[in-house]
């Protein structure tokens, strides 16, 4: 995209058909990646074997962790790139993309390779048995030990291309990817291919990743005249500014995935110490629970570019009047996603399983989750508004508040009160107390930085 059209979309465009082109592909591509999280789901539960279904719920939370790192340099390097851009400074452009990008290549080789030098401890602690141990470490193998760097490396490389507005491509390099995923999985899982149960489907993964990460180089290279993200590594620099500044939205957003592990973790405990039914019962209420999640992430995530651009540049009344529109757009489509997923609850399992256990386990688990979807479509939003605008901060107390304050205790409590199927409500309970919470933040917000007029305006 050429410097004169980021500057009509971003400035310009009227702001349903800014939102409308930054966030809809972000949304398709959301969607696609669920799809893609959900296939290794279907195709290994096509084996019928819970023990290998419940080896790639057990895995979850170590994937998750990878948005810790994809936050950190993703989310931080992005929103400083945005707000680079709306000051004109080109030079901070390129520099903190080319930080970004290669913190996010040491960090995934680093990752990976610590949880395979550390197998043993880790399969302990996100709850594999004997019985799923093998089937879990199978899957890490490739998503992990070997499938971290590049796996964080694409999602990361999306963000920088994306903070320029460059939404389209950004959601084609991580399509190509999640489509590969869905082509080779049933090759690598069933019988009638590779055979490889759970472990092909980490292998499928693992390859879908490379090639995702193979489209941006390429990408970048086709447009290296025209575009501010670089990763030349001349470019990388420990300055000052730079870290502070892609640190300061970038680990509240990591705290905030690391205590999403933390709560996955203990939600897979307590769910394992009633069998593999009830774990691969957990990890495909959780798949499917992702579908509108991802979606409510992708559009707060997608619209942050814009956010943070009109705030740099000083349009202040652009600023307010894009997040209103989201919440317009947000609230009434989770509500009707919570309808449906609330009464047809057993259909949406039976899809991933045939099994009376896992559908009765199931669909309990997705009635409690489902009712928190409208309130966390707000605290989305919310969270996506601070990082935009270099709030850390608040992002980082909305972390906090969601997990170690509220949703962590409701699972120990709720667990107590009613065993296993209480945990499906903890999540319901925190979002609901911090959507509240949310809303009176953006109003504080809107009061601060609502009254500065812009030249744009």
């Amino acid at each position: 995209m050429e410097e004169n059209e980021k500057i009509k979309l971003f400035e310009q465009a009227p702001i349903p058909n800014a939102v409308a082109k930054l966030a809809v592909p972000m949304i398709f591509s959301s969607l696609v990646m669920v799809l893609y999280n959900m296939a290794d789901t279907y195709f290994v539960g096509m084996l019928n074997n819970p023990v290998e279904n419940a080896a790639v719920s057990l895995a979850a939370p170590v994937l998750l962790a990878f948005n810790a790192v994809n936050n950190l340099f993703g989310v931080g390097t992005s929103s400083m790139m945005s707000r680079a851009l709306g000051r004109r400074d080109y030079e901070t452009v390129s520099q903190s993309s080319a930080f970004g990008f290669y913190c996010s290549l040491i960090s995934g080789v680093l990752f990976g390779l610590l949880c395979g030098l550390f197998h043993n401890p880790l399969l302990m602690l996100i709850g594999a048995d004997e019985t799923t141990r093998a089937a879990t470490q199978g899957y890490m193998f490739w998503t992990v030990y070997l499938g971290a760097a590049p796996a964080i490396l694409n999602v990361v490389m999306a963000y920088l291309v994306r903070s320029e507005g460059a939404a389209m491509h950004a959601s084609i390099g991580t399509m190509s990817g999640c489509i590969l995923n869905i082509i080779l999985d049933p090759v690598f899982i069933l019988p009638w291919g590779f055979n490889m149960g759970a472990a092909g489907a980490g292998l499928a993964t693992f390859l879908s990743n490379c090639v995702a990460c193979l489209y941006f180089f390429v990408l970048l290279y086709v447009k290296r005249k025209s575009t501010f993200v670089c990763i030349n590594p001349k470019k990388f620099s420990l300055r000052k500014n730079i870290i502070k500044e892609v640190c300061g939205v970038g680990i509240p957003a990591s705290i905030q995935n690391l205590l999403n592990v933390t709560g996955m973790t203990i939600l897979n405990n307590f769910t394992s110490a009633y069998g593999a039914d009830a774990v691969a019962a957990m990890g495909i209420t959780y798949k499917i629970y992702m579908v509108p999640m991802q979606v409510a992430l992708g559009f707060s995530q997608g619209i942050m570019p814009l956010i943070s651009y009109t705030f740099a540049s000083g349009n202040r009344k652009r600023m307010k009047s894009t997040i209103l529109f989201a919440m317009k757009i947000v609230v009434p489509v989770l509500a009707a996603v919570t309808v449906i997923y609330y009464v047809g609850a057993e259909g949406l399992i039976t899809l991933f399983m045939r099994n009376e256990s896992i559908i009765a386990y199931g669909s309990k688990f997705l009635r409690g989750f489902c009712l928190g979807l409208t309130f966390l479509g707000v605290d989305f939003l919310a969270v996506g508004v601070f990082q935009a605008l270099g709030l850390g901060r608040y992002a980082l107390v909305f972390a906090i508040m969601r997990k170690v304050a509220l949703e962590i205790p409701a699972l120990f409590i709720l667990n107590r009160l009613f065993p296993l199927y209480g945990i499906a409500y903890a999540q319901f309970a925190a979002e609901l107390i911090l959507s509240v919470c949310a809303v009176v933040i953006l109003r504080h917000i809107f009061r601060k930085y609502g009254d500065v007029k812009s030249e744009f305006v």
